[in-house]
C-alpha cells in the first residue's frame, strides 16, 4: 500500500496510509476527512501525515486550522494519536476509554466517542454504528473484531477498521474474482458476548446494516483497502460474508454457555 488520500466526492476524502509490521510487512492503515456541514472538518481515525498527504489535507482545512474534531473509531488503533493531536492541536480528541488509558497526557473530552453525546454531535454529516453482540474493547488484546463503524450518506461511504474487510485477490485468481472479497474480522468469535443470543444480536444488527448502506458506493476498509460497489451490491455480500461463519458463531457462542 502507498500513501494516498482520494476525493470520494460529498465532501469525504479517504486517507490510505502504511503500517507495518516488524517494520518490513505492511498491512496498511487508514483515516479519512470530512468536511462538516456546520463548517470545518472531522478527521476519522488518527494517521502520521507526510509528504503529498500532509500537503493536501492543510491545503484542504486552512493548515490545520479548520479541522474541529479528531475522531478514533477503533480502541487498538493507537499508535497514531499523539501524532494526530500534534498536528491539529485547536481540534477536539475524541476515543474509547482505552485511547484514553494509552495516551493519558493527550487532551481527551470526556465523551467516549461511542456514546450517543459524540453521535448526536456529527449527526448532521455521520452516523456511528456500533456493533451489537460482540465486545467493542475486548479484554483480549489480539481480539481487533469490535469497532466503530461511520457512515457518510452524503457520499455512500462506510468507514470501517476491522470489523468488515475487504481480503485481497491474489494475482492468478484476479480473471475470476476481479474485486476484492467483503469478509468479516477473523477474530469476531471470540469477540462474541458470552451469552445467549450474542449471535443473533449480532446478525440483527448486521441485517441492519446492510438495509441501511443498501445503495452504498465506496467501502473504506483499515488495512484491505478501497473498494466502489454498485447499488446493492455490497449489502448482498455483506450478508454472505456473515452466511460463511454465521455457523462457527453459533458453535463459539454454545461454548461459551
Amino acid at each position: 500500500m502507498t500513501e494516498a488520500i482520494r476525493d470520494l466526492g460529498a465532501d469525504f476524502w479517504t486517507i490510505r496510509g502504511d503500517l507495518r509490521i516488524g517494520g518490513v510487512l505492511n498491512v496498511g492503515t487508514q483515516a479519512a476527512l470530512v468536511r462538516l456541514s456546520s463548517g470545518g472538518f472531522a478527521i476519522l481515525d488518527s494517521y502520521p501525515l507526510r509528504g503529498a498527504v500532509r500537503q493536501a489535507v492543510m491545503e484542504l482545512t486552512g493548515q490545520g486550522r479548520e479541522v474541529r474534531a479528531v475522531l478514533n473509531l477503533h480502541p487498538f488503533h493507537t499508535l497514531h494519536c499523539a501524532a494526530i493531536a500534534r498536528d491539529f492541536p485547536g481540534a477536539a480528541l475524541f476515543g474509547s476509554h482505552r485511547h484514553r488509558l494509552r495516551h493519558p497526557d493527550l487532551d481527551w473530552r470526556s465523551e467516549p466517542v461511542e456514546s450517543p453525546e459524540v453521535a448526536q454531535m456529527f449527526a448532521p454529516d455521520l452516523e456511528f454504528l456500533l456493533p451489537r453482540g460482540i465486545d467493542y474493547v475486548s479484554r483480549n488484546s489480539k481480539v481487533h473484531a469490535g469497532s466503530l463503524l461511520a457512515w457518510h450518506p452524503a457520499s455512500r461511504t462506510l468507514h470501517v477498521d476491522d470489523t468488515i474487510n475487504l481480503m485481497p485477490v491474489p494475482g492468478l485468481l484476479r480473471r475470476l474474482f476481479p474485486e476484492p472479497r467483503v469478509f468479516l474480522h477473523p477474530t469476531l468469535p471470540q469477540a462474541l458476548l458470552p451469552r445467549v443470543g450474542a449471535v443473533r444480536d449480532f446478525r440483527d444488527w448486521l441485517h441492519g446494516l446492510a438495509a441501511k448502506t443498501r445503495d452504498l458506493r465506496w467501502l473504506c476498509a483499515a488495512h484491505s483497502g478501497l473498494r466502489e460497489f454498485a447499488p446493492g451490491q455490497f449489502s448482498d455480500e455483506l450478508l454472505a460474508a456473515f452466511r460463511r461463519v454465521e455457523d462457527k458463531l453459533a458453535r463459539a457462542e454454545a461454548r461459551s454457555d
